[in-house]
Order: structure tokens, then sequence, then C-alpha cells
């Protein structure tokens, strides 16, 4: 872990970001590994860096699988920030690390997805990346099928992103309200 460290703070573009690319993994498949490191990932976040700064975003969602001591709550208001923060790159990286965070704390669920309803009224680069954005929540919302299933909010914006101009928002959004209207076709049949 010494060499990981010290690779991402190298002054090497290289070494600097094959390190950051090593620790998204290894947050992934072992966050007890980086958790000691919370402090370090959780300063990237306010980098003027972008690559560092969307290696913190995404590691510090993955730290939330092992956090006990509230720290990525405290970063809540941060990571949900990056959903409007214009940039199309920071904010899919936000919304991975927010549903890492809604799956590892089910108390933040509800207002996690909330907020993925919101990227369709912030302003992006163009009118493409927020299209982008939208189909990034539109996938990340099924993450969550069994929680959204009775979500008027939900279903009223995927709705919405059925009319999306870009296709694949669009078919993402015809896609999960199907297996929505499945499941509850399917409840209601078991009643």
């Amino acid at each position: 872990m010494t060499t990981l460290m010290h690779d991402l703070r190298s002054e090497s573009p290289e070494i600097k970001y094959c390190a950051a690319k090593n620790a998204i993994a290894i947050s992934a498949s072992n966050p007890k590994r980086l958790y000691a490191q919370f402090p370090f990932f959780a300063k990237l976040l306010d980098g003027d860096n972008q690559v560092m700064k969307w290696t913190g975003i995404r590691v510090v969602g993955n730290l939330s699988q092992v956090d006990r001591t509230g720290r990525v709550t405290r970063l809540l208001p941060r990571l949900t920030g990056f959903l409007k923060s214009g940039n199309l790159i920071t904010t899919n990286n936000a919304i991975m690390s927010l549903t890492q965070v809604a799956k590892s704390k089910p108390a933040m669920r509800e207002d996690i997805l909330e907020q993925f309803l919101k990227v369709e009224r912030y302003r992006y680069e163009t009118d493409e990346c927020r299209n982008i954005v939208i189909g990034k929540a539109i996938t990340a919302l099924g993450e969550f099928e069994d929680q959204i299933q009775q979500n008027r909010k939900v279903r009223n914006f995927l709705e919405r992103q059925t009319h999306n101009t870009r296709n694949a928002t669009k078919i993402k959004a015809v896609r999960l309200l199907h297996r929505l209207e499945r499941q509850e076709r399917r409840a209601k049949e078991t009643k």
C-alpha cells in the first residue's frame, strides 16, 4: 500500500494516473485495504487535478462499503454536489460513486436516488452531455428496481426520458420502465 500511496503523489502523470486506476480497482474489490487512507482520497475531492478528483470521487464511494464511522455520510453533500458540476465526466463518476453509497448505506438510498432525478434539470457542457448523464442516472436507478417500483417520481422521470433526443438514453428509459411494469404485474399475480 505504501507504494500505491507514493505513486499517487508522483509528479509523473503516467505513474500517478496508473496508481489512480489501481486505487479505484482496489477500493472496489477490497475497500478495507484503502480505508485507512480515507482522508487522502477525501482531500482529492477539492483538488484542481480533474483525474485525481474523479479518482477521489470513485474511491470514496467504494470505501462506503466498509465505512462504519460516518465519514462517507459527512461527504454526501459534496458527492451529490458533483451531480450539478456541469462536467460530464465528473458527474458520471459521482453517479457511480453515489450508486455504491446507496447500495452500502440503505438509510441514504432514498435521498441519493432523489438526487439522480435532478440531473435532467442541470446544465452541462452541451445538451448531448446532459442526455448522457441522464442515461447514466437511469442505469443507476436500474440497480434499485425493488426500491423504485412504486416511486411515482421515478416513473415520471423515466416516462419523460422515453422522449429523450439521445437514442441510447431513450432506450434505457423504455427498458427500465418495462422491467418495472413486469415486476409490478408479477407482484399483482402473486397476490
